[in-house]
């Protein structure tokens, strides 16, 4: 087991109450100074009482090579905390200053093609830099010793969502760092040879140094697939690697204060692999921004539910959301009345206890100027702004009724993410490119909750196997050790739900033979020969009609085999020219002391409601809100100690939701609650406190 570090959280300013921290990106430097006062008043206004600042603020810390000006940010932290607005300071090393780049533009990124890509925008650095290493660590180490006793600032914001732009770098400071990485990982270019497949092609290599980066090879040719998965680890640790010598350097001079960075955690992909580098901080932080449309509310819990999962229950930050409309889309939707709180509050119910925004002031001028803030261009008369001092107030009010230090209680079921298969099903020379690891966990997740259900969601290597049930959806890579947990998961008593697309490859993304899931047939029951891929192709099949009045799309699998443990518990209907017709889709297996589902196909949300019922009697499972309603997605922080209660109800409908209620709520928006029965609106949220309270008719 990796060692993690042990969590530690920002503490309160000196005479101030433990409180659900609440701010956001603070950008002063992007203000003439007589803005500031207005800052500070509108943020105690609105209930602030965190900023962080200096994010992209090096060439302004350091105009010069060897010149800096703190001067300015003294002022501003001085401010915020004569206010007691606390600070988290960043290392600002997210984007170098023009002058470092003129002098040393051999710090700049290069694309898969070679190209420089030059300064204009942010993050065009590269990680294996050692000169931009060396100017990083120089920022790092003058920021800190002139900030070490400051008492305003709380912890540290290091860099910023590393990868977002410079994730893969394809210069010869890459291909020399991907080399060692090679070596530390297999110590011998035999090993590489065997991991990599490299008889095939005849990519055989004689030495490392003839490792090369995955860089250009062509329009219509195919990267070797175990290459391209362990350049997307080693990126991953690179930028790790850089992250961690800037966390060390500040430990050393400031060892009290907690030390973060912002991850990207959703459910459409990932950067890096936030769990492993969950193991790297003091305390998880995320950025998140709203899926446009109905799956807005389903999506941002799924996400939340993941980051509460890497963070092991431990209380985790909301770096930055939005208030309102990004910038970045091709449409930027806005928030709808409510969702400004409503998105909030989901957060908090998930284990947050600090919510932040990109960012505080809407800038005037820059490529982000049209995202929302805090304080938006329309000023303080606004309904944006009301609706975050309405938020600050709420939060004010949890906090003091003891909501801070309460964790998401456990739910009855995990669903299982995991980033190597992610990856893996990246490649683009798959059986379909519409079927990927990150397509299949979310339609659970929301599956589940319309049928009453929360799930959490857990990187593959958390305790998922502690759980009543657990659900493997497209986890495409099962190594040994994976494979050996699902064995004993089940044979010890266990109930698993697993997917087509799972158990394929094992960690080098060699496939299992003998057919698929190949690594864990025994524990399944079943055997496929081959994979059925669908799609909208002229003659082609494009959708596969399930028994049980299911429908399957996009891909399934052949099954020819049923172990005589195993029951058929839908099949597909086909015509017969396609030799489908009457072939296994969800079946359910006893091994050992367990039971275990498989799913042969992808149902979506809607085939997984009308399938999972069934199921779950098949499986002798019952879930206490199993058959709850659907249109309420009800959430529960708990204090083990002391069996305080709070509970969070979100309306998941676009009508009024009426239900039953006992007592009156904390937190009501879009709500209310009269003579205990209850209305939540569309994009409304009631938070609830206590056993009696949290007794709600659903």
């Amino acid at each position: 087991m990796v060692d993690s570090r042990s969590h530690r959280w920002p503490q309160p300013l000196k005479e101030q109450p433990s409180r659900i921290w609440y701010g956001g990106d603070y950008n002063p430097d992007q203000w003439p100074e007589e803005v500031w006062d207005e800052d500070v008043e509108l943020m105690g206004e609105a209930g602030v009482n965190v900023v962080s600042v200096a994010i992209f603020s090096w060439s302004k810390l350091q105009p010069r090579e060897g010149i800096y000006d703190f001067d300015w940010l003294d002022r501003v932290i001085d401010k915020l905390g004569k206010a007691g607005i606390a600070v988290l300071l960043a290392s600002a090393t997210a984007s170098p200053p023009l002058w470092l780049t003129q002098e040393h533009p051999e710090v700049l990124l290069r694309n898969e093609r070679g190209d420089v890509i030059w300064p204009g925008a942010r993050q065009h650095w590269r990680p294996t830099s050692p000169i931009y290493r060396d100017y990083a660590l120089q920022l790092c180490r003058a920021l800190a010793e002139h900030y070490k006793d400051n008492p305003t600032i709380v912890g540290w914001h290091i860099g910023n969502e590393y990868g977002c732009h410079n994730r893969f770098d394809y210069s010869d400071d890459a291909m020399r760092a991907f080399q060692d990485w090679c070596k530390q990982r297999y110590q011998t270019i035999d090993a590489v040879n065997e991991a990599w497949g490299t008889a095939f092609w005849s990519q055989h290599l004689d030495n490392f140094t003839q490792i090369l980066p995955p860089r250009y090879i062509g329009d219509f040719n195919f990267m070797n697939p175990g290459k391209l998965l362990d350049y997307k680890r080693f990126s991953s640790d690179a930028l790790k690697a850089f992250y961690m010598a800037e966390r060390d350097l500040i430990q050393e001079i400031t060892p009290d204060l907690p030390i973060t960075t912002n991850f990207m955690v959703s459910s459409l992909g990932s950067t890096l692999d936030y769990d492993d580098w969950g193991r790297e901080v003091d305390f998880v932080s995320n950025d998140h921004y709203f899926s446009p449309g109905e799956q807005h509310l389903d999506e941002l819990a799924y996400s939340s539910a993941l980051v509460d999962g890497i963070s092991r229950k431990e209380p985790w930050w909301l770096m930055e959301h939005s208030t309102s409309a990004v910038n970045w889309r091709p449409i930027n939707y806005r928030k709808e009345p409510g969702q400004l709180v409503r998105d909030s509050m989901a957060h908090v119910s998930f284990g947050a206890d600090a919510v932040c925004y990109f960012q505080w002031r809407q800038s005037q001028a820059g490529a982000e100027k049209f995202h929302s803030a805090m304080l938006p261009h329309a000023g303080k008369d606004s309904q944006v702004f009301r609706d975050v001092c309405e938020l600050g107030e709420d939060l004010r009010l949890l906090s003091e009724e003891g909501l801070v230090g309460t964790t998401l209680a456990k739910a009855p079921i995990a669903i299982v993410q995991d980033y190597q298969s992610e990856w893996a099903t990246e490649h683009t020379a798959t059986p379909s490119q519409h079927v990927r690891h990150w397509t299949e966990p979310l339609d659970w997740f929301r599956a589940l909750a319309d049928l009453g259900i929360r799930a959490d969601v857990l990187p593959i290597s958390a305790a998922w196997d502690t759980y009543q049930a657990a659900v493997l959806p497209a986890v495409y890579i099962l190594d040994e050790a994976n494979s050996q947990r699902v064995r004993d998961y089940v044979s010890g008593g266990g109930k698993l739900f697993v997917t087509y697309y799972t158990g394929i490859s094992d960690e080098r993304d060699h496939v299992w033979l003998g057919g698929y899931p190949g690594s864990i047939r025994d524990v399944v029951g079943i055997r496929s020969e081959e994979f059925i891929p669908m799609g909208s192709d002229e003659g082609a099949l494009n959708y596969l009609q399930l028994d049980n009045g299911a429908v399957a799309h996009d891909m399934a699998d052949v099954i020819t085999s049923v172990a005589a443990s195993a029951r058929v518990v839908a099949s597909f209907q086909a015509p017969k020219h396609t030799g489908l017709n009457g072939l296994p889709a969800i079946t359910v297996n006893t091994f050992g002391e367990g039971k275990a589902a498989y799913v042969a196909c992808k149902l979506g949300r809607e085939g997984l409601v009308l399938s999972l019922p069934e199921l779950f009697t098949e499986m002798d499972l019952t879930f206490e809100q199993a058959g709850g309603n659907g249109d309420i997605l009800r959430v529960e922080r708990e204090q083990q100690e002391t069996g305080t209660k709070f509970v969070f109800l979100f309306n998941r409908c676009d009508h009024e939701i009426e239900l039953d209620l006992a007592g009156e709520p904390l937190v009501a928006s879009l709500a209310g609650v009269d003579d205990g029965h209850a209305r939540i609106d569309p994009n409304g949220v009631i938070v609830l406190k206590d056993e009696k309270e949290a007794s709600a008719s659903l």
